[in-house]
């Protein structure tokens, strides 16, 4: 490696740990190059759950102009220090961009797959309703299995995502068979009764 105004940088990999390096001047100051993080997780969703977010993106984008007309107005008011208006139009601009990067984000990473909605069957699918019965309590309850959570939860099932741990315990499991879900409290043992 040819010697240059940074000495022995290299970028850091898993079989790599992060490398110090110095920058030439008076102080001579030390960085540590951090490892990157860990790659998301693919995610999972219905079809019907992929339209809503493709609408939810859609909505956020069509609205970009609203609020640049809105930035614009608040900025020919004149003095940007104490203009509330102003402010609060770059703020929701901020937030919206960011749910917009998020959805884009979330899109690209994620397979759609078929719903299991409505299909009994003996395996637990994205989309299954399922029965379940705490080991340990004796009570029954039933959850759907979903990619995504709904913005009115339903009354009469409660909706558990694929990636949290009790979805990731549901997900293919049969009828019959007691899932171990690593609670935040401790093991909890729910037995598979029925796929609705």
């Amino acid at each position: 490696m040819a010697e240059g105004p940074i000495e022995a940088y290299r970028l850091p990999s898993p079989k790599r740990p992060a490398k110090r390096w110095r920058m030439p001047g008076p102080r001579g100051r030390v960085f540590l190059q951090a490892r990157r993080g860990k790659e998301p997780a693919m995610e999972m969703l219905t079809q019907s759950e992929k339209t809503k977010v493709e609408a939810r993106l859609a909505a956020l984008k069509a609205n970009r102009s609203v609020i640049s007309q809105r930035i614009a107005e608040a900025r020919a008011l004149g003095d940007l220090k104490e203009n509330g208006d102003y402010h609060a139009a770059r703020e929701q601009q901020g937030m919206e961009e960011a749910e917009i990067r998020r959805l884009e984000e979330r899109l690209a990473r994620a397979q759609v797959v078929e719903d299991g909605a409505g299909k009994g069957g003996d395996v637990v699918v994205l989309g299954s309703m399922v029965k379940i019965k705490d080991v340990e309590k004796g009570r029954t309850d039933t959850v759907k299995l979903v990619g995504e959570m709904s913005s009115e939860p339903p009354e009469d099932y409660d909706e558990v995502t694929v990636t949290s741990p009790m979805g990731e315990a549901l997900l293919k499991a049969r009828i019959g068979e007691v899932v171990r879900v690593n609670a935040p409290r401790g093991v909890k043992r729910f037995e598979i009764v029925e796929i609705l």
